[in-house]
């Protein structure tokens, strides 16, 4: 049964970069299993924000190396609404052994669960996060329709529920109740850790905020924390570099936060940054933070660390006990007074910096995407043997006498 490898199929809402750390772990993490010798094909939307990513549509292509193909999304940039990809699933999802569903909340996959489940194919469903309680108090009404929906069906009938992290898996748990759950960390690119680093004292004095630009990054929080700090001694020659891009409405009060404290003159927004510039930031900045609300896993972090830049996360940052444990950063409360304490200290110990440099260092070498791949592979393996085993219970039964 299992002398092959299962033919893959994920699907997603969206993996334009805007969106963030998901939808550029999921080109990854393809790549990596395809290097594995998977079958693996990629379904989305165009959806880019207001705009629409530039991909053929309805046709197979390759994006980022990677087999895909795209449908249009119709409606609603939250809830991603594409009735071609779905009408492509109820043709095409019979010719996968597994399919790996990333979102809960999102038309693709209530559609995708459900026809898996017609079809007597088992899948896998990752849930972003959005099961703590942070993101399911985000739009709570919508979202407890969306539950009722389909939403609670997909996670009782998945073959597994895929979480990057204990704490985010213990958190979906407490919420929603008990999940068929694995904890199957991401990675990053393993040239990260191959890279020269350079030296704690031959960085630039420069805080990096790096990722999507949305409410659960608390960057509110970060950009007034630093304001606090900003004109105390010892450091004046800092900088708050935060990098992403997100809605224009929410950018503009980001802004209006910058401008509005004695670290105006030193809070910079660069926009998005990817390949080579994301890079040159990661070499050459002094600390990294992700002060979020609430972060399943973090992949941007694992970045900064592997790049050999401490961090100062939240409790929030579900790899914060990790961080702490490997004395990679600063873990803070989210509170103004919390983070500034922890920025001033950052800042000034130039000797705890570098130490925690070398653990953030050590920490990141543990996650590479050879290992999720590997990790996955034998969760897909468990998942498709055990549905061919109930397929075949059901023939045996309905060949039966009784079973007549």
């Amino acid at each position: 049964m299992t002398a092959r490898r299962p033919r893959v199929l994920h699907v997603i809402p969206a993996v334009a970069p805007r969106y963030g750390g998901p939808s550029q772990a999921l080109v990854e993490l393809c790549a990596a299993q395809t290097a594995r010798g998977l079958s693996v094909m990629l379904a989305s939307t165009d959806a880019d924000g207001p705009g629409r990513l530039r991909v053929p549509i309805g046709t197979l292509t390759t994006y980022e190396g990677v087999s895909a193909i795209f449908f249009s999304r119709r409606l609603s940039e939250s809830f991603k609404y594409a009735p071609a990809l779905v009408r492509w699933l109820r043709r095409s999802v019979s010719a996968f052994d597994v399919v790996h569903i990333h979102a809960v909340f999102s038309h693709t996959s209530l559609a995708a669960a459900r026809l898996c489940g017609a079809r007597n194919v088992p899948y896998v469903v990752r849930p972003l996060g959005s099961l703590a309680p942070w993101g399911l108090g985000r739009k709570r009404w919508r979202k407890r329709v969306l539950m009722l929906a389909g939403g609670r069906r997909m996670l009782e009938r998945a073959a597994a529920v895929h979480y990057t992290t204990r704490a985010e898996q213990a958190l979906a748990e407490q919420a929603i109740g008990p999940t068929p759950g694995v904890v199957v960390p991401l990675g990053i690119d393993e040239t990260l850790l191959r890279d020269s680093v350079l030296p704690a004292e031959g960085r630039s004095p420069v805080v990096l905020a790096l990722g999507r630009l949305h409410p659960v990054k608390n960057l509110e929080g970060t950009i007034a924390a630093f304001h606090r700090v900003a004109d105390t001694g010892g450091q004046e020659a800092w900088r708050l570099v935060i990098a992403g891009e997100g809605s224009a409405g929410y950018r503009r009060r980001l802004g209006d936060l910058a401008a509005g404290g004695p670290g105006r003159d030193r809070i910079t927004f660069v926009g998005w940054l990817d390949g080579g510039e994301k890079r040159d930031w990661l070499r050459r900045s002094a600390l990294f933070v992700q002060t979020s609300h609430q972060e399943s896993f973090g992949v941007s972090i694992i970045e900064a660390m592997a790049a050999g830049v401490p961090v100062l996360v939240s409790p929030g940052v579900h790899l914060a006990r990790d961080i702490s444990e490997a004395g990679a950063g600063w873990v803070t409360d989210g509170t103004t007074d919390g983070l500034a304490a922890a920025l001033r200290i950052a800042m000034t110990d130039a000797d705890l910096r570098a130490s925690n440099a070398r653990g953030a260092r050590e920490l990141a070498a543990r996650f590479t995407w050879a290992a999720a791949a590997a990790a996955l592979e034998a969760v897909y393996e468990r998942a498709w043997t055990d549905q061919h085993a109930k397929t075949v219970a059901a023939r045996s039964s309905a060949k039966s006498p009784s079973g007549a």
